[in-house]
């Protein structure tokens, strides 16, 4: 899941995804932007045949939150 997580987060920031862990934060560590974030998180539903709640997504702060938090969904 982080692996393919890494792959989705590139698509959006230019960032060495050998730097992406699970502590890196989308908006302060990575560069995301709020329209970023949540157009990475569109794509996230897609690709997991998830549902993201705009509201538990704005507490997503880091990558391990959000893999975290996708695993769950999809239980």
């Amino acid at each position: 899941m982080l692996e393919q997580l890494k792959d989705i987060i590139c698509e959006y920031v230019e960032v060495d995804r050998n730097v992406i862990t699970e502590d890196s934060r989308f908006v302060e560590d990575l560069g995301f932007t709020s329209y970023d974030f949540m157009s990475m998180v569109g794509e996230l539903e897609e690709t997991f045949d998830i549902e993201v709640e705009e509201r538990e997504a704005a507490e997503i702060v880091t990558v391990g939150q959000a893999v975290r938090y996708i695993e769950g969904l999809q239980q």
